[in-house]
């Protein structure tokens, strides 16, 4: 794939977004915009968000040579002659790319992995008609994908696995870090975990619990601070001396009781948290606790102090 273009389908936020991916990366890319007033604005959008990574040092070449690998293509066709990968990031609508992806399959070269960017369609929904079904799936990112690494991969059933390796390899080498679903289910684990928070926020404010305002600071100030450099896996793990399965085992009734309130059944059951403790050791042997929850706490103060850095 190395000598071949990426072609991006969508001039939108994300679409811009792994252009710049591909192009910070050295990568040659065409960019197919329809609507003639979006493609008016995406150089100047490119502009900007390129000077803004190149403040913050965040990219090995100027802003102007990163900028001229991305090429604005004149219709879908020209897009995708010869492209090695084509990374759909049209709006979020199952007709829309059940249409978009038949004209792919069409005019994309018979080897080029059709990867969209669906934030809960999955590729059975859109694709399952196609004759060149075999190389789609979803590669959906974190948003935007040029400061957020991770990109779930998700195949469908009737997706070959070469194609998603194929894909794996290509993100890995323009600075991604892919994971592949292992089963094709609405919304995928990003949006899932997300969406789990969301609704638990939106009740939290329905029934005048906490402010809107107050929800972010505890997750801006708190889980989020702690996310961004550990896991809700490893959280639990480090905050219980004994790991995880004491942790389950201390906390495991409460969060019971509190998923039953919103009508939820899905108990940490022995196998269950056997399992997470299992992959959890494969990890950390329990030797190495202390140490890596020194670690946690060096991260998180290099963290406070950059904050308290840009705020004076």
């Amino acid at each position: 794939m190395s000598d071949k273009a990426i072609a991006v389908i969508g001039g939108g936020s994300i679409g811009v977004a792994f252009a710049i991916v591909f192009a910070r990366a050295g990568r040659a890319v065409r960019l197919f915009e329809p609507d003639a007033g979006r493609r008016g604005a995406i150089r100047d959008d490119l502009r900007r968000r390129l000077d803004d990574l190149s403040r913050y040092d965040l990219i090995d070449a100027p802003p102007e040579t990163i900028a001229a690998r991305i090429e604005l293509a004149s219709d879908l066709a020209v897009a995708v002659q010869d492209a090695a990968y084509v990374a759909e990031c049209a709006p979020e609508r199952l007709e829309l790319k059940r249409e978009l992806f038949a004209a792919l399959d069409r005019a994309a070269p018979a080897d080029a992995v059709l990867a969209s960017a669906s934030s809960a369609i999955t590729a059975s929904a859109f694709a399952a008609d196609l004759p060149g079904r075999s190389r789609v799936l979803v590669a959906h990112p974190g948003n935007p994908p040029f400061l957020i690494p991770v990109i779930e991969l998700v195949p469908a059933e009737f997706t070959d696995p070469a194609a998603v390796d194929r894909a794996a390899d290509l993100l890995r080498s323009v600075g991604m870090e892919p994971i592949v679903v292992r089963k094709e289910i609405e919304g995928f684990v990003f949006n899932r975990l997300q969406g789990a928070l969301l609704r638990e926020a939106y009740c939290l404010v329905r029934d005048g619990v906490v402010t809107v305002d107050e929800v972010d600071r505890v997750v801006r100030d708190g889980l989020g601070l702690r996310w961004s450099v550990i896991g809700p896996f490893e959280t639990a793990d480090l905050n219980t001396r004994g790991g995880v399965a004491s942790h389950a085992e201390k906390m495991g009734p409460a969060y019971a009781r509190m998923g039953a309130e919103r009508g939820q059944n899905d108990p940490w059951t022995p196998d269950l948290v056997a399992k997470v403790t299992a992959e959890r050791r494969a990890l950390l042997p329990l030797e190495q606790w202390e140490e890596r929850v020194a670690w946690r706490d060096r991260r998180l103060m290099a963290l406070l102090r950059d904050r308290k850095s840009d705020r004076s």
